[in-house]
């Protein structure tokens, strides 16, 4: 019984693992390290509550476990440990690669949710991104319906100003120089 309950949480989270990571990605303004901690709570959660919802809905177990977690981890200063260089640089910046538009677009929409507070980060993510209906938002983030509507609109209202700042050219001062 033990093997088979191992077995089969052992092949949902290889199924699932990038999904759920790229969500905790989201979810935690694109901090991979983060993001990795995140979803490895959410796992060690899932694991202890595996014989409740294996045969009911993991995904959606872990998903409302990521939010919540994502957001009560927003409200906390410091994350851990920030290493850095001994000498205070950074490390070198990669050669640039070749990088397609598509690549280019979701760092930059990454970028821009990452200033979105986590409430309306999670509710735009789950809602626009997992694509659940406006009902599951809102039980996930254990709020509402209103309320996940509003925090849904208002984000994708923040994201559509961000975008437009960002798409503006910036005005250059021309001076004569003769």
């Amino acid at each position: 019984m033990r093997q088979g309950r191992s077995d089969a949480f052992d092949r949902f989270v290889a199924n699932r693992w990038p999904a759920l990571l790229h969500l905790s990605r989201l979810l935690t303004a694109g901090d991979r390290h983060r993001a990795e901690d995140l979803l490895q709570e959410a796992l060690v959660k899932l694991w202890f509550a595996w014989p409740k919802v294996a045969d009911q809905a993991p995904e959606a177990y872990v998903r409302r476990i990521l939010a919540r977690a994502a957001a009560r981890s927003a409200r906390r200063r410091w994350w851990g440990e920030q290493p850095t260089d001994p000498l205070d640089r950074l490390p070198d910046a990669p050669e640039p690669a070749d990088e397609t538009a598509a690549v280019d677009e979701r760092t930059r929409l990454e970028a821009m949710l990452a200033q979105l507070p986590a409430r309306q980060r999670a509710a735009v993510v789950l809602r626009y991104y997992q694509d659940l209906p406006e009902q599951q938002v809102a039980e996930v983030l254990g709020c509402p319906l209103g309320t996940a509507r509003s925090l849904t609109a208002r984000g994708v209202a923040r994201l559509r100003r961000l975008m437009a700042e960002a798409a503006e050219p910036v005005p250059t001062s021309v001076s004569s120089a003769e």
